[in-house]
Parts: C-alpha cells; sequence; structure tokens
C-alpha cells in the first residue's frame, strides 16, 4: 500500500500500471498464437520430411528428382543473370543519365509486375508460334516454307527463362535505383574529378555500394522463379513445383509431395542466406545528403541517349506492351466468349476469397505489430518474423502444409463422428473456402504486416503515453488513436493483399474447393486446352488489377524524390 501511495506521488498510477501489465501480456500471448498458427504449414512440410514415402520417393529420387534439381538450378542461374542485366542497367540509366523518355521510363519499367508470368507465357506461346505474326511476317519477307528456316522453341527452359526474366526484372530495378539514389553523391562527384567516365564510375563505386539492395531483388526474383507453376507447367519443363503438384493430384501421395516441398524450401534457405550474406558484406559508403535532386546527371548525345532509349524501351516493350497488346486484340476480337456468365462468376469468386483474405491478413498484421510495439523483446520478434516469412515460401508448398493437417483434422473428428454417433461430419476445413483463405493469408500476411509495422513505426510513442493518461486501455488506443492515424497504409495493406490473391495460382489449384475457381484458375485451364482466346478477358482484368500496386509504388518513388 505505501509503494502505490509512493508511486501515485511520483505521477504513476499504480492500478492503471497493473492493467497495463495485464493488457500488454494478453496482447503478448496473442500475437505468440497468431504467429503459431500461420507458421502450421512450414511446421508441416518439415515433420512430414521424417516420415517413410516407402517406393513412392524411391521412385522420384531415381526418376524425375534430377530433372527437378537440374532445371530449378538452371532456370535461378539463367533468370538471375538476366534480371541483373536489365535491373542493374535500367536502374543505373534511369538514375544517372539524361535522355530522352528517362522521367517516362521511371515509373513505366515498374509496369511488368503487373502481368503474371503465366499469362506472358501463353500470350508469347501465341505470338512467336508458327501461325503467330512473328513467323508469319519471316515468311513474308523471305518467301521462305515452314521446314526452310529455325526458330526457337518458346516451350523450353530457355524460354522460361526469357519470361520470367522480363516480368521479375521490376524486383532488381526498384531496389537498385532506391539503392543508386541513396549513394553518397560526393563519391561519384570525386571520382568524376578524377576523370573517370560514367561507365568506370558505375563498375568501380557505385555497383559495390549496391551489391546488398541488388542481392535482395535478386534473391525476390529467383524466389518468385521458384514459386512459378503456370509458366513452367505451360512449357512442360519439369521443376519441384510441377513435381508437387502431380505428386498430390496424379500420385495422391501427400507424404511425398511434402518432402519435395521441403527439398524446393532448402532453395529458398540457401537464397534467403546468400542474400543476407551479401548484405552484411557491405555496410557503409551512404549519405543523408544524397538526395536524387543532388545528382547531377550525364547528358547523353548522339548514339548513346538513343541507345539508352532503346535499352529502356526493350524491357517495357517485351515485358508489358507486347503481351497487354495481344490479351487486349483478342478480347475484342472474341468478346462474347471472353466475358461471358463463367467470367462473371470467375470474377465474383476472386473478389470473394481477396476481400477476406485481405481483411484477414490486416487484422493478423494489426495484432502482430501491436504486440511487437507493447512487448518488442526477443521473443516476441522472432514469433513474428516467423509468422510473416510466408512471402519467402512458395504457393505450392504452403497448399501442401495446409491440407494435410486440414485433412488429417476432418477425417479425425469424422470417424470419431461416425464411431460415436453415426454421423458423417464429411469435409469441415479441407476442400472449404476456409482452407483457400488461410493458405491465402499464410502466403501473404508479409505484405501486410510489413506494411502495417512500418506505418505504426511513424507514430510517436508519446502518443501512446497520452492516451493512457486520459484512461485508455490498449485496444482503445489502437482503435481510437493508431488505425485513424493509419487508414491510408491499412487501406494499401488490404489492396496489396487482394491484389497477390488474384494473380496467385499454385496454391489455387492444389487448395481451391471443388467447383471453385478464380480468374487465375480459368486463365490456366482454357490457355492449357489452347484456348487463350478465350482466356482474355479474366487474364486483362489479372492484369488491370495488377497495375493498383504498380501506382502506389510511383507514387511513393515520386514523394521521396520530393521530401
Amino acid at each position: 500500500m505505501l509503494r502505490n501511495l509512493i508511486e501515485f506521488t511520483r505521477g504513476v498510477n499504480p492500478f492503471s500500471a497493473k492493467q497495463a501489465d495485464s493488457g500488454s501480456r494478453v496482447w503478448n500471448l496473442l500475437t505468440l498464437f497468431v504467429a503459431l498458427l500461420v507458421s502450421i504449414p512450414v511446421l508441416t512440410i518439415l515433420i512430414n520430411v521424417f516420415v517413410p514415402a516407402g517406393e513412392v520417393w524411391s521412385h522420384l529420387a531415381s526418376t524425375v528428382l534430377p530433372d527437378y534439381v537440374r532445371n530449378s538450378i538452371w532456370l535461378m542461374i539463367g533468370v538471375g543473370t538476366g534480371v541483373f542485366l536489365i535491373g542493374v542497367g535500367t536502374a543505373w540509366l534511369v538514375t544517372m543519365c539524361e535522355f530522352p523518355g528517362r522521367r517516362m521510363f521511371d515509373w513505366a519499367l515498374i509496369l511488368p509486375m503487373a502481368v503474371p508470368a503465366y499469362l506472358m507465357a501463353y500470350t508469347y506461346t501465341e505470338f512467336l508460334a508458327f501461325t503467330g505474326p512473328v513467323q508469319n511476317l519471316i515468311r513474308d519477307l523471305t518467301g521462305w516454307g515452314g521446314g526452310d528456316y529455325w526458330f526457337p522453341d518458346i516451350r523450353s527452359v530457355q524460354g522460361a527463362i526469357f519470361v520470367m526474366s522480363f516480368v521479375f526484372y521490376p524486383y532488381v530495378y526498384l531496389l537498385a535505383r532506391s539503392a543508386f539514389l541513396e549513394q553518397s553523391v560526393s563519391l561519384l562527384e570525386a571520382s568524376r574529378s578524377l576523370g573517370a567516365s560514367p561507365l568506370e564510375s558505375f563498375y568501380k563505386i557505385a555497383l559495390p555500394l549496391a551489391r546488398p539492395s541488388i542481392a535482395a531483388g535478386m534473391a525476390l526474383a529467383l524466389m518468385e522463379t521458384l514459386n512459378d507453376f503456370g509458366t513452367v507447367d505451360y512449357f512442360g519443363v519439369h521443376t519441384f513445383t510441377t513435381g508437387i503438384y502431380r505428386t498430390w493430384f496424379g500420385l495422391g501421395e501427400p507424404v511425398a509431395a511434402a518432402q519435395l516441398s521441403a527439398f524446393l524450401l532448402l532453395f529458398i534457405l540457401i537464397l534467403i542466406l546468400m542474400e543476407r550474406w551479401s548484405r552484411s558484406r557491405i555496410n557503409f559508403g551512404q549519405s543523408g545528403t544524397s538526395r536524387f535532386k543532388y545528382i547531377s546527371t550525364w547528358k547523353l548525345n548522339g548514339w548513346k541517349k538513343w541507345g539508352s532509349f532503346a535499352a529502356c524501351m526493350l524491357p517495357l516493350t517485351i515485358g508489358f506492351l507486347i503481351p497487354v497488346g495481344i490479351l487486349i486484340e483478342m478480347m475484342i476480337t472474341h468478346f462474347d466468349s471472353a466475358v461471358d456468365r463463367r467470367f462473371l462468376q470467375y470474377g465474383l469468386n476472386t473478389l470473394l476469397v481477396g476481400a477476406i483474405a485481405g481483411l484477414l491478413a490486416l487484422l493478423i498484421a494489426l495484432v502482430m505489430a501491436y504486440g511487437v510495439r507493447l512487448n518488442p523483446n526477443l521473443v516476441t520478434r522472432a514469433a513474428t518474423r516467423i509468422g510473416s516469412m510466408g512471402y519467402a515460401i512458395p504457393g505450392s508448398v504452403i497448399a501442401v502444409g495446409v491440407m494435410i493437417p486440414f485433412g488429417w483434422f476432418d477425417n479425425t473428428l469424422d470417424s470419431w463422428m461416425r464411431s460415436t454417433f453415426g454421423i458423417s461430419t464429411g469435409l469441415i476445413l479441407s476442400g472449404t473456402i476456409i482452407a483457400l483463405i488461410f493458405a491465402y493469408i499464410v502466403r501473404f500476411l508479409a505484405v501486410s504486416f510489413t506494411t502495417v509495422e512500418a506505418s505504426l513505426a511513424k507514430i510517436t510513442p508519446n502518443m501512446d503515453e497520452a492516451a493512457e493518461g486520459l484512461g485508455y486501455r490498449f485496444g482503445k488506443i489502437l482503435t481510437r488513436v493508431h488505425i485513424p492515424m493509419m487508414r491510408s497504409s491499412l487501406f494499401a495493406a488490404v489492396l496489396l493483399v487482394f491484389v497477390d490473391v488474384i494473380k496467385e495460382l499454385p496454391a489455387t489449384l492444389i487448395v481451391r474447393p471443388f467447383n471453385f475457381d478464380t480468374l487465375a484458375v480459368q486463365v490456366y485451364r482454357l490457355a492449357s486446352d489452347e484456348r487463350l482466346a478465350e482466356s482474355s478477358g479474366a487474364a486483362l482484368a489479372i492484369v488491370l488489377v495488377g497495375i493498383i500496386p504498380v501506382i502506389i509504388l510511383s507514387r511513393a518513388m515520386s514523394r521521396s524524390r520530393e521530401e
């Protein structure tokens, strides 16, 4: 009692402090519970590594597993090289050189992010086919026949590398451009005063300093490469994602599919470790006086300025203008079949799961981010990082990790109800929209969490203390103070998850309920049946929605340059 009186005379309310401790513990436990819940798929995959798969795994290891490893490695090497050359090269030109169209390319080079890789694969197969416009033009100009010339086959490992390089290079472009903008101007100016050419300044100063950011961008691009299913499946390239799908549906072997998923996780882990190692190698060279508006750019003349224009226009044309143009032409030509009753139904299904997943991911992200704010200890931080690591895990892996425990729960409950009450409960979780939304949340929670966490970090702790002084509990501080101040960021978090859900294909294919298809699944089905024209309406809808985060990124980049 005496201690409470002393604290009260010092301006501290001991009773509110006890309530604060109690509320803080509740948020801490809630954060840990949510983190554990969304980590179930990964834990399931790791547990099933030690479950014997019998002759199925031996068969896979002796027949197709070497192809999975070989093709995955070739894709990583090829796409890694492609995104590095395109992303870093265009970022340097747009940041440091003056040439026609530079301001447009600043934001336009992000547009290929709106086109999922599988859509680009479908459109370029049509574009480069024997009856497509490119080969028709070659035959018209040369007079050759069908067997008189050689033309590369797009349905190959090389074709997959081509497609993915022009879709995933914006990851490297964005981070490399940000790194170039943040570099010390004095270093670049010193290199110029010593007589270094723009190319020498790039290789000797800018590129080494930007290496951690470039490595992070390449890691993201390669994770998307390993996650891809539609492109490699359509091109007939055997990778881990196609192997997981066929093992699950073709062989009906969930344990073997989980073990293939664990093998794929090993590749992801290697990428993460390499990115962390690269980031730790360099931790200097940045300066707070290095804003873009203070950097004097090189004015290019003659063939150099038009060569730079062509170098930036090429990835934009290949990665966005050509595939979107093909889809628009197809939809106009086959409008009745491209936009029909099925299109509307699949659009409503996509809207439903996207909106629910976006809102639930936002609520979970708020719980986790606010838990870290209240208890920034090692346990809470580790739990939130584990819970939000799903973005680094391929959708096919998460799908397997969801279906195995959900299927076990449904089968166990059904057996118990049959033996006890003679009632069959059927599928309660697996094979329902619940499992699909849970897979989406696990996959894209990191997108929502990072947005919410960054916005929450901008609110000074003094606001929390003032609200506590007015008698607000933790829940009211969040709803009455933080959420109104974070409104735009919360909307962006829901929107980004919604867009990712619309484009997601492998997890949707595996987890979706029967007779419940989304726009992505419809595009995959029709394109697999060589009916791309009929899928053009759904494909264009996916692209148009995918442009939304591009607009958000463009505005963010514009604001950062104005500050």
